[in-house]
């Protein structure tokens, strides 16, 4: 009886094992045919490929003590945020509120339905009035006859 090596088989070489999925030996499988190479070298060349273009050790982006900072940062911009809404929102109702107590001091006994008519109507009125006073404050700016939010706009 002859017996036969494996190809590669000798003093210096070492067997090892590997389990990979179905899916993933099929596809090994696949490949080393395609690349005229035996399943043992696809993976022995692969592993070597891998090993020089990819570094173990994997840095950080950003240390633990950056990020902490850039949370901060966009918490206070947050904070900012929310606190230029409220007084927006405030400064709205506030008009609003005007224009109603306004319209109901000159018009004693009206009923709620002419108040919410003359809100609508008078929207055109009070529009401008606000957006003149989110350009003011830097919320808007106006360009070539054209509004945009303050950070549209380098």
């Amino acid at each position: 009886m002859t017996i036969r090596s494996m190809p590669g088989n000798s003093s210096q070489t070492q067997p090892t094992m590997t389990y990979p999925t179905k899916e993933q030996h099929a596809r090994w499988k696949e490949e080393a045919k395609q690349m005229d190479m035996s399943l043992s070298g696809f993976i022995q060349a692969m592993t070597e490929a891998g090993l020089k273009k990819f570094d173990v050790d994997v840095e950080p982006d950003e240390s633990v003590s950056e990020l902490r900072r850039q949370r901060n940062d966009l918490k206070h911009e947050l904070d900012r945020t929310r606190d230029r809404v409220a007084k927006l929102e405030h400064q709205l109702q506030t008009r609003e509120r005007e224009a109603i107590k306004a319209f109901v001091q000159e018009n004693p006994g009206v009923e709620l339905g002419d108040i919410i008519q003359e809100m609508i109507e008078t929207t055109s009125d009070r529009v401008p009035k606000q957006v003149e006073g989110l350009v003011t404050v830097g919320e808007l700016q106006y360009e070539d006859g054209e509004y945009y939010f303050n950070d549209e706009i380098k």
